[in-house]
């Protein structure tokens, strides 16, 4: 007689994401959208599967090291999936400090469901020490074990040993939720019971349904982190004034510009992103100009007052809010997307009217696609020139500005106030 297994639905779903995103290499949102089990599961316990998902994550390094300090020899490889469960396991009782018969029990319920009964004991003995002994040992792990190694040594080079600490430190916190809003920016941080920062945007602690919070649906408002709302606004008044909005996709940003009176022109090579951008400025009640295209093949005849080009990058400066990034991306990508980022912005560049802006930013902390590519643009493209960026067009905040005059932004800045992603960006004008 087959034995029937009582599985914790919320963890079954867990463990299925998490392998989605370390065996299948896809992203976390990617795979929450297409697991059935996850959407039919209640909001609060969609929430916790999130949490734990997350958790697990951001902390993967110190989790597998925690395992293996109390395993003999390593899992066999058709057991990895017994691992997966563990790890979810370890996240709940170690580092979101869940009741551990619960983590455990489950845990062990799951490996059975998942045809290896013979591994439950194992599965009990590897948690239940770890519920003893665990926040001890984790003091013998240090947080730089979560960062693939390629990451942190770049990290080092570019911002030295003591930055690298706390953009790890800042990295493993939850975020908070960032808002956008239409008008009326008091009022609305009244009603969202949000902060407002000093950048303009709201802010405030939330783990619900976005939809259901005041103003979504009627289209006041829209998410979008504080750092990346600022490159818009270093365009200054845009009002009447003709923007293209390269790689737009899904739309924070072209909204921001649609909002603030721009005729706004965005073009992405995704179909279905801009549909989802299309969909938000329905929402929103706001207009502008959609063209799918390759921006590194489009033609375009006329030229623009402004561009602004948020290209594809590794987006290590999101990994708070994307933990995924630390496990999809690779050396080998970054030298793709910095390849791509520096066609994009020669074409990008000759879209622009003489006496026009571009500014060109990424969501990444990598040198290579902030600070060096706007050096070697500018050493062979001698009809733009840096316009620094001043104190009072971010915030006051003077350290958000670097060297050259560009923007600069890490995650433990702010980190008072919650933090804010690591962002780059530059703004040139054209002779």
């Amino acid at each position: 007689m087959v034995e029937k297994f009582e599985v914790s639905a919320s963890r079954s779903v867990a463990f299925d994401l998490l392998r989605s995103v370390t065996a299948k290499n896809k992203s976390f949102d990617d795979a929450m959208v297409l697991h059935d089990g996850f959407r039919r599961l209640p909001v609060r316990d969609r929430a916790f599967v999130r949490k734990i998902v997350t958790t697990a994550l951001r902390r993967l390094g110190q989790i597998d090291a925690l395992i293996s300090n109390c395993l003999k020899r390593a899992l066999p490889k058709k057991a990895i999936v017994v691992h997966d469960i563990l790890r979810i396991a370890v996240t709940e009782i170690i580092f979101l400090k869940f009741p551990p018969h619960a983590a455990v029990d489950s845990a062990v319920t799951l490996v059975g469901s998942r045809n290896f009964p013979k591994l439950m004991g194992l599965t009990n003995a590897v948690l239940r020490r770890l519920a003893t002994e665990g926040h001890e040992l984790l003091n013998s792990f240090p947080e730089t074990l979560n960062v693939p190694n390629w990451m942190l040594e770049s990290w080092k080079t570019a911002y030295g040993e003591q930055y690298t600490q706390e953009i790890i430190v800042a990295l493993l916190k939850e975020p908070p939720l960032d808002i956008t809003v239409k008008n009326n920016k008091e009022s609305w941080a009244d009603k969202l019971d949000a902060e407002t920062l000093l950048l303009g945007s709201l802010r405030k602690r939330f783990d619900g349904r976005i939809e259901e919070m005041p103003g979504f649906s009627e289209g006041e408002w829209w998410v979008q982190d504080a750092a990346a709302s600022i490159p818009v606004s270093l365009l200054g008044d845009v009002s009447g004034m003709q923007v293209l909005d390269v790689c737009a996709a899904p739309g924070g940003k072209t909204a921001q510009l649609a909002a603030a009176g721009a005729i706004v022109t965005a073009i992405d090579r995704s179909g279905g992103r801009l549909k989802r951008l299309e969909k938000n400025l329905i929402r929103l009640g706001l207009q502008a100009n959609i063209v799918t295209a390759d921006a590194t093949e489009w033609i375009c005849n006329k030229k623009f007052d402004a561009v602004l080009l948020d290209p594809p990058c590794s987006a290590t400066g999101t990994i708070r809010r994307h933990p995924d990034i630390l496990y999809s991306k690779t050396t080998n990508d970054l030298a793709k997307l910095v390849r791509l980022q520096e066609n994009l912005l020669v074409q990008s560049s000759q879209l622009v009217k003489p006496g026009g802006k571009l500014i060109f930013c990424t969501c990444s902390l990598q040198i290579e696609e902030g600070e060096s590519q706007i050096e070697r643009f500018l050493s062979v493209s001698k009809s733009f020139k840096r316009e620094t960026i001043k104190n009072n067009e971010v915030g006051g905040h003077s350290l958000f500005i670097n060297e050259q005059g560009d923007l600069r932004t890490l995650p433990f800045y702010l980190k008072e106030l919650g933090g804010i992603d690591g962002f780059f960006a530059s703004r040139l004008i054209r002779d």
